[in-house]
């Protein structure tokens, strides 16, 4: 009879409490919310062509940035680096405040120097920076 009591008394004091696990998890969750929701997004803010018709502009109210398949990119008709970008767009702007960038770049170009040359179009001051396709 006292065997018996003692095997009943561990088969209770075994038992695990998952209160403790379960503040744990909903601390973790309630933190990874949180930190989520102030993660902030970045993105390049790209003009849609619209169904309108286009209203062309004269080539004297344009900044052109051209970016080869190599690699290569031309502000106005001038090699540039990737670094001189913005200072290059930065004084055709002084001399035509109201000029639209214009950055053609070719089919086979990279994608992330593209976006460098927009970003650093958009840091100069352009208020209209478009994409065009190089024609073949």
């Amino acid at each position: 009879m006292i065997e018996h009591r003692r095997r009943r008394r561990k088969a209770e004091d075994a038992e695990i409490s998952i209160t403790p696990m379960l503040d744990i998890v909903f601390i973790l969750l309630i933190f990874f919310i949180v930190t989520t929701s102030f993660a902030k997004e970045f993105g390049i803010d790209m003009n849609r062509p619209a169904n309108a018709p286009v209203k062309e502009r004269e080539r004297s109210e344009l900044i052109a940035v051209r970016i080869e398949a190599d690699g290569s990119i031309f502000v106005e008709d001038r090699a540039v680096d990737v670094r001189a970008v913005r200072a290059n767009i930065e004084t055709g702007l002084a001399r035509k405040p109201q000029a639209a960038v214009v950055v053609v770049a070719d089919r086979a170009a990279d994608a992330g120097l593209m976006v460098r040359v927009v970003d650093q179009a958009r840091v100069a001051g352009a208020a209209n920076v478009s994409l065009a396709a190089a024609a073949r």
